[in-house]
């Protein structure tokens, strides 16, 4: 059975996983910009409790 025998599919585990972790990780991350802090208060919204008609 082939799916037992780890010599190629280790290999191939290991070089894509590099591969994501070294290279195509910082590239993408470098593009994507996180939330910075803002100083806004944040806004609280008066809401008013449901009627329920059967109590």
């Amino acid at each position: 059975m082939p799916q037992l025998n780890p010599s190629p599919w280790f290999f191939i585990m290991l070089a894509s996983w590099l591969t994501l972790s070294l290279i195509i990780q910082p590239k993408v991350l470098s593009f994507l910009s996180t939330n910075p802090p803002s100083n806004k208060t944040p806004q609280t919204t008066n809401t008013t409790p449901w009627t329920w008609p059967w109590t």
